[in-house]
């Protein structure tokens, strides 16, 4: 008896709990991959708080006064106008509202480009990707607007458009990810977006989306190189390395423990 203890205790650790198919069920194959990029608070925390954010303005839009929306919009517009009697102002609160009552597209939106963006470099970076893409589309884009006014080139009331949405950090975020994808997904993403936003442009004929669009996209690309070498990329490539001689006793525990960790 003493030695069947001694030989199973050698043998590794015991098998998991019985349930525990059940879970690998769950872990492999299809239902992995789609449980993995699910958006959770613990994976995604700025893009289920950012959407939780124009879920709110969005529904205020669709069941307040008009009159008190058109205000508040007006009072938060990047236009031309507001940037440069209130460019804080105008900046930070005009990417907290959408064009419209419907917020269901924005929620693929952020679950296509914002989610796995901050799944791969954190959700700082990605905080900071969108910011960075939001502000340099509007400024470019209003400001060609302001030159065109100041030329005679468009009427003064041009400065007065609302402008407002999430469209720019959107696209600098699928701009972003792409560098960080393969080869092939890298050219799915930019021919995806290069597509869509000659169809607005053809479309709309409006200048600020003619010119915020491509410049968010071009904004994400220009920020490859760092997030490539962001701290969140090394920690998994560092996860991802052998774990020496301890690492292969961990991984020696037999099928149980393999098919548990998957």
């Amino acid at each position: 008896m003493a030695e069947l203890r001694g030989s199973a205790a050698r043998s590794g650790p015991c098998p998991g709990p019985p349930y525990g198919m059940l879970r690998l069920g769950l872990r492999t194959g299809v239902a992995a991959w789609v449980l993995a990029r699910v958006p959770t608070p613990r994976r995604n925390p700025f893009a289920l708080g950012y959407l939780a954010v124009v879920g709110a303005t969005t529904t205020f839009a669709k069941l307040a006064d008009p009159e008190l929306v058109l205000r508040l919009q007006e009072a938060s517009s990047s236009d031309g106008h507001n940037l440069v009697h209130h460019p804080l102002r105008a900046l930070l609160f005009s990417g907290f509202w959408v064009a419209g009552t419907i917020w269901m597209p924005y929620l693929w939106a952020f679950a296509l480009t914002v989610a796995p963006l901050e799944r791969r470099v954190g959700a700082a970076r990605a905080a900071a990707v969108f910011a960075i893409g939001h502000i340099t589309a509007t400024v470019l884009s209003q400001s060609v607007v302001i030159a065109a006014v100041a030329t005679g080139r468009m009427e003064s009331e041009a400065l007065d458009f609302l402008d407002i949405g999430v469209s720019y950090g959107v696209l600098v975020s699928l701009g972003a990810l792409a560098g960080l994808l393969s080869p092939r997904g890298r050219l799915l993403a930019l021919g995806s977006a290069a597509l869509l936003i000659a169809e607005q442009i053809v479309g709309d004929r409006d200048l600020v989306t003619g010119i915020g669009h491509p410049a968010a996209l071009l904004t994400g690309v220009a920020l490859w190189p760092w997030l490539r070498r962001g701290p969140g990329r090394r920690r998994r490539r560092s996860e991802a390395a052998p774990a020496g001689p301890q690492g292969s006793a961990q991984t020696s525990g037999g099928p149980a423990a393999v098919l548990d960790r998957a």
